[in-house]
């Protein structure tokens, strides 16, 4: 077996490989044979098929399928032994004729797309900012309020304030104030005044006490939206188009969200029994838990900002345009031409980030391990139950979440890089010079708009 690498220019080349008979010959007569011990023809016992006859029958496929897999092993074994830099797969060239499988020599012609040369190494001469945002004791007290509300219960209270939920029974009235004959009517409707569009009927609910009978307007009261409506009376949204008028509400229950004391109970339950034993613990545990996760929003800014720096200092990058549009559309063949022309761009440009990332990583000797990626996807599983406020799920729990995404092929590409990031943005760190600035978390979230 031959090869020919010849570099059309700094982006392309053209490898060719030539396949002799004796190279693929013995295992063509191998998987002949195993052919024969299976094959069932008219008036031949199972493998006592002539050698001839399987050879005529059989013969073409089997070479085909033979060189097939030896031209694979070895392309890509001449591929990883020569160091090509080689993005996508070798795409077979137009040159290329159909191959007769009678002739002694096979020759194959592919067509490589070559990554374009850089060097996007960094030292401490690099001087890239690094965030920290500040704690301000505003967001450790609403986070303190978001877990009491989350912790809290419903009580039964006789007299209606702001966030009151009521419940009672909804009549129809006629344009005389008495209840609508054949009208519309619903026991146990539940009604929250806060939600309401119009204050003139959110008012009428002040300081009303249970069995107290009051008269309103629910299409004025939700500005006329039929989906409120709807809802608010159990009817559909085409007949609550048609109501307009007012109602008597008979209210029978007042109901009041009463958020947590700041007691153990609601320490045990956000941060696990014994974990945290007064209220100055369990600020104190709060603001560590905003600082971890800030933390990891910092080294997140960090590793945009190293993209940023390296891209301005590389600069424009030449890309074997034709062959990389070629790899797209054999690799999206449910889509049209639009969509590679669309695309294109933004896919050379996260093709550069991931080549910039291959050199940082060979810089930094990081390597990704599985228990690298499960660990990866248990922070992620974490920080999803926490936006919930679960900040205390058993390990256990997060570890069989994180392997049932592991399961999904579609989520661990992104999980492993991920999780290259992730270890580059810690090794980085002692590699470039850090540009430390303290920032407040709005001037933050602002760094991203821009």
């Amino acid at each position: 077996m031959n090869f020919k690498f010849e570099k059309t220019n700094d982006v392309t080349a053209e490898l060719t490989v030539i396949i002799e008979k004796a190279d693929y010959q013995e295992k063509v007569e191998k998987a002949l044979k195993n052919v024969r011990q299976k094959a069932n023809m008219p008036g031949f016992r199972p493998g006592q098929v002539p050698m001839s006859l399987v050879r005529r029958r059989f013969g073409m496929e089997v070479t085909a399928e033979e060189v097939q897999k030896l031209l694979s092993e070895k392309l890509y074994g001449y591929i990883r032994e020569q160091k090509i830099d080689m993005l996508g797969e070798p795409m077979a060239s137009k040159k290329q004729v159909p191959v007769d499988f009678e002739e002694d020599e096979l020759t194959f012609i592919f067509d490589i797309a070559l990554a374009p040369q850089f060097d996007a190494k960094l030292s401490n001469k690099d001087s890239i900012p690094y965030y920290t945002i500040d704690i301000t004791d505003e967001m450790v007290d609403r986070q303190v309020k978001a877990y009491a509300q989350r912790g809290g219960h419903y009580d039964t209270v006789q007299k209606w304030q702001e966030g009151d939920m009521v419940k009672g029974h909804l009549a129809e009235l006629d344009e005389s104030g008495s209840v609508k004959e054949g009208g519309l009517q619903k026991e146990d409707a539940v009604v929250l005044p806060g939600y309401f569009k119009n204050d003139e009927q959110k008012a009428k609910f002040n300081d009303v006490e249970v069995n107290t009978v009051i008269t309103f307007n629910p299409a004025e009261a939700y500005n006329n939206s039929a989906i409120e409506i709807s809802s608010l009376l159990g009817i559909t949204k085409e007949d609550a188009e048609n109501v307009r008028g007012n109602f008597s509400y008979q209210i029978t229950e007042i109901t009041r969200y009463v958020p947590s004391e700041l007691n153990q109970q609601l320490f045990d339950n956000v941060f696990g029994e014994g974990n945290v034993n007064s209220e100055d613990e369990f600020r104190a545990a709060i603001r560590k838990q905003i600082a971890d996760q800030f933390a990891l929003d910092s080294q997140f800014r960090f590793m945009l900002d190293v993209r940023k720096y390296l891209e301005n200092r590389i600069g424009e990058l030449t890309w074997p345009e034709e062959l990389l549009k070629r790899i797209m559309r054999v690799n999206n063949q449910d889509k049209d031409e639009k969509y590679v022309e669309d695309n294109y761009g933004q896919s050379v440009k996260e093709l550069e980030w991931h080549l910039i990332k291959e050199q940082l990583s060979d810089q930094t000797g990081i390597k990704v391990e599985q228990d690298d990626v499960l660990a990866t996807a248990k922070r992620q599983a974490k920080m999803q139950f926490a936006q919930y406020g679960m900040a205390n799920v058993p390990d256990e729990v997060l570890t069989n979440y994180a392997n049932e995404q592991l399961k999904k092929k579609e989520n661990i590409d992104g999980l492993v890089a991920r999780c290259v990031e992730e270890k580059l943005s810690v090794a980085l760190q002692d590699v470039v010079k850090l540009d430390h600035k303290t920032i407040s978390s709005e001037d933050f979230n602002k760094l991203f708009e821009a």
